[in-house]
């Protein structure tokens, strides 16, 4: 039966819509200025990592305290005071001065960041409910593209020189026009509707299996090791590293983002044509030969395509676990797909501290050393492929259990 699609939700949509571009457009200008900001305060690389390693780590428990303000006051409320608070911390990071108000800043901006993670993607999945259909990859592609344009925007700062807290301003400002602008248009508690309760979801995470959501979770925490590392350090790698000009520098960030888009728009195409074990298997070996490609890099020109290829394979990753996870969710209350995400930070985190340790033993050819163990790691990928298909897993083991394999 088709849902009964009102104006009312699809102004929702629009709002959250928003927000993934929103929030994409503060990142993109944020990581793709690291060698300015590290140029701006004088950081070592030592410092430096530190930094990038305190985002993700705080983000994680943004995420958690704004999960627990959701039963009483919903996703939208907290969007609506975390979302302003990102775009004026991106603010914050280019203009303070002294290491203790730039970590303070990078701490504020990592637990605001986590936070709109979290709300952003509850006000994705109320609207999924509403409409009766997925949804939510659309407003993934809605914060690539925003990335593409916050990368382009960069790039343009530093050809014309614009002073970095400008450039982060400027970037600031259009964000802060669109969450503003569309923050009332969010769903409220009420129309959000009720989740499972907490024991419904402790029932559910005991029907849920483990086993599988290891194998593709394993898969998942490499894509997002590799994606932390390009993304926090690979307008870094270019800038020191590889020459690149300072308006070339964000532009492999942008390359990335481009292949990411155009790759999860076929994704799902190929997996309804080939399956998900090919589309993952394939997808490793793009991403290999991208990674490949970023340390082996001469110049920027070719790491650029490098950082192409690798978002062209790496990104089908992440919404094949998905959807594997939800496979072998007996419960449908989305338990397995919950599991799933935290490999996500554990990627992310592990992807900046990683890269942050080596990056500094060697001055001149440090991230390209560093750089080389994310690529080892996409060898799990085709170690764990064929866990993206658990249907098929389960019934070619005799006796295996029933709850591993999805309800019909």
């Amino acid at each position: 039966m088709t849902a009964q699609i009102t104006g009312r939700d699809r102004r929702a949509r629009l709002a959250a819509s928003t927000a993934f571009a929103v929030q994409g457009l503060c990142f993109a200008t944020l990581v793709t200025q690291v060698p300015r900001v590290q140029d701006a305060h004088g950081l070592s690389d030592a410092a430096l990592s530190l930094v990038l390693l305190m985002v993700p780590v705080i983000a994680g428990l943004g995420s958690v305290l704004a999960g627990a303000v959701f039963a009483r006051a919903g996703s939208g409320p907290v969007l609506r005071v975390t979302q302003p608070a990102v775009c004026l911390t991106v603010v914050l990071i280019g203009a303070t001065g002294g290491d203790a108000a730039l970590y303070a800043a990078a701490a504020l901006f990592g637990l605001f960041v986590g936070a709109v993670d979290a709300a952003m993607n509850a006000q994705a999945v109320a609207v999924e409910r509403r409409y009766g259909m997925s949804l939510i990859t659309g407003c993934y592609a809605v914060w690539s593209v925003a990335g593409i344009l916050g990368g382009l925007w960069a790039s343009l700062s530093n050809r014309i020189d614009l002073p970095l807290p400008a450039c982060f301003a400027a970037a600031a400002a259009v964000g802060l026009a669109g969450t503003l602008g569309t923050g009332r248009l969010l769903y409220t508690r009420h129309e959000e509707g009720d989740g499972p309760s907490a024991e419904e979801l402790k029932a559910a995470g005991r029907r849920v299996p483990w086993r599988p959501i290891l194998v593709v979770g394993t898969a998942m925490a490499v894509a997002y090791l590799a994606d932390a590392a390009l993304s926090n350090y690979g307008a870094k790698y270019l800038a020191d590293e590889l020459s690149g000009d300072g308006w070339v520098a964000p532009l492999g960030y942008v390359a990335y983002q481009i292949a990411m888009v155009v790759s999860r728009t076929a994704a799902d195409f190929g997996v309804r044509r080939s399956g998900p074990v090919r589309v993952v298997r394939a997808g490793g070996a793009v991403g290999l030969v991208g990674m490949a490609g970023v340390v082996a890099a001469p110049n920027a020109a070719v790491a650029i395509a490098a950082f192409a290829a690798a978002g062209l394979g790496l990104s089908v990753i992440a919404p094949v676990a998905f959807s594997a996870a939800a496979k072998v969710d007996p419960t449908g209350l989305g338990v397995a797909v919950a599991r799933v995400n935290v490999f996500n930070y554990v990627g992310f985190v592990a992807g900046a501290a990683v890269v942050g340790a080596i990056a500094p033993v060697h001055p001149d050819h440090g991230l390209r050393l560093a750089f080389i163990v994310p690529t080892a790691l996409v060898l799990l990928v085709f170690a764990t492929a064929k866990g993206f298909d658990p249907v098929a897993d389960a019934t070619a083991r005799p006796g295996a259990p029933a709850m591993e394999r999805p309800a019909v």
